[in-house]
């Protein structure tokens, strides 16, 4: 059986990522001109945004307020008065990094730099898309799946383009591996075909994560508003705790946990305890949703004794010195840590 790839006449438009660019060492007119030529280049294109450099799937640091150290990290003086340094390791960020001319340190060959003018600022953002081309493979595989959503077992599909070429490999109760340079349209246009199960499965040059991180990094970068609408009236559960590396939940994830691994609660009582407005209350419980660690259905919770452990557990400050924040509270510097290997269980994609 082929399961063939959703037409946008038919369903939704080609969904393109937010990608998000943390600044270091700009000051506020600088910030403006670069936010004037990050918006005239996300139209039409993948949607770029500024946000915290903990966060960011690109950075871009002022050049000439950059200091290297023995250590070979970088220290980044704040462009704005009484702001705080960053301290970056370039060596170690799995990020592109871009630094406006010119360079402080003559010893630093920096492979992605530019002016601060249109033109230049235009050409290191297509630049970045490029280097970001296997997380956006990821985010529109995402999407398809959550097209294809019921149309799918839980088995093993190969996604197959046009042409005949393998473009990602999906197990729904395990691994998810995609092709680093698969464009949005090979993947929209592509065909699903069902596999038997085997060790292997996933080819060695894919770039691999487990099905609960590919929704979750999409659950991130959309748009689009994934909630239930039964999640806006019905009680809401604690399920289990998201099979994810802690340091990719924020605080407000974290409160919601807690939250319902205490006492399960509607939205507008989410509202109430969290402090969230109602859209970034919608937005972190569908991330929520999407790796199953809520649910409205009382049949799938955890439970009490669960419940009540998970509650205590999160009140622990473990691996908070990896949260996204990371921030270094008790300084006047924010270290930006290198991401990761993906080491956590995979989820089933199983949700109420």
């Amino acid at each position: 059986m082929l399961l063939s790839g959703v037409a946008r006449g038919d369903h939704m438009a080609l969904e393109l990522p937010i990608l998000r660019i943390g600044l270091a060492g700009f000051s506020l007119d600088q910030q403006q001109l670069l936010a004037e030529a990050v918006a005239r280049e996300s139209a039409g294109s993948v949607d770029w945004e500024f946000g915290a450099l903990t966060e960011a799937d690109a950075c871009c640091v002022n050049g000439a307020r950059t200091q290297l150290l023995l250590d070979g990290t970088l220290r980044v003086g704040s462009g704005i008065p009484a702001g705080r340094s960053v301290q970056i390791d370039p060596a170690a960020l799995e990020r592109p990094i871009a630094y406006s001319l010119p360079l402080a340190p003559r010893n630093l060959v920096p492979e992605l730099s530019f002016e601060l003018e249109p033109d230049s600022i235009k050409a290191m953002l297509r630049r970045m898309v490029g280097s970001l081309k296997p997380l956006i493979a990821q985010f529109c595989l995402a999407s398809q799946i959550l097209e294809q959503e019921s149309a799918l077992g839980a088995g093993i599909y190969h996604v197959i383009s046009v042409e005949g070429k393998l473009l990602a490999v999906v197990d729904l109760r395990g691994d998810v591996g995609v092709l680093a340079n698969a464009s949005p349209l090979e993947l929209e246009s592509a065909m699903w075909a069902p596999q038997p199960r085997r060790p292997d499965a996933v080819p060695g040059h894919f770039h691999r994560c487990s099905l609960s991180r590919l929704m979750w990094q999409y659950a991130q970068r959309t748009h689009r508003d994934l909630l239930p609408p039964r999640y806006r009236t019905e009680l809401l559960y604690f399920r289990r705790t998201p099979r994810l590396p802690h340091r990719l939940l924020k605080d407000a994830h974290l409160r919601l946990l807690q939250a319902l691994a205490r006492e399960a609660a509607r939205f507008a009582d989410l509202e109430q305890r969290t402090g969230l407005g109602a859209p970034e209350l919608a937005r972190e419980l569908a991330a929520l949703y999407l790796v199953g660690a809520i649910t409205s259905n009382p049949k799938r919770a955890a439970s009490a004794p669960r419940r009540r452990a998970e509650a205590l557990d999160s009140d622990l400050p473990s691996d908070r010195g990896a949260m996204p924040s990371g921030l270094n509270l008790d300084t006047h510097q924010v270290t930006i840590h290198a991401r990761t290997a993906d080491l956590t269980v995979p989820a089933p994609m199983v949700r109420d």
